[in-house]
């Protein structure tokens, strides 16, 4: 790790196209600005430690959606089959009773 030392509006650069520098310095906090392409991700430590937690309990985690989709999937035939077989018998019951009428 190299370590520098840095006062206020000074900065560092590092490769051809980063720059950080000093902007503030009050207490304990220190203020950074850091110039970078849009292509390089710059993200605090903290997150980035809170984002791989994240993703390491979700993949541990028995929820799966496309299984909780699947059988919302096959609820939903289940009902519309029931539904067409009540209406295949209020149909036929229909029938019969025109068919008693035209006898």
């Amino acid at each position: 790790m190299l370590v520098l030392t840095r006062k206020q509006n000074e900065g560092i650069i590092i490769g051809d196209d980063i720059v950080v520098t000093v902007l503030n310095i009050e207490k304990d906090k220190i203020r950074l600005g850091i110039q970078a392409p849009r292509s390089i991700r710059v993200i605090r430590e903290e997150l980035l430690v809170e984002i791989r937690e994240e993703n390491r309990l979700a993949v541990q985690s028995e929820y799966n959606p496309i299984d909780l989709i699947m059988s919302q999937l096959a609820n939903k035939n289940e009902s519309e089959n029931n539904t067409d077989s009540d209406s295949n018998i209020a149909n036929d019951t229909a029938s019969d009773n025109v068919s008693d009428i035209n006898k």
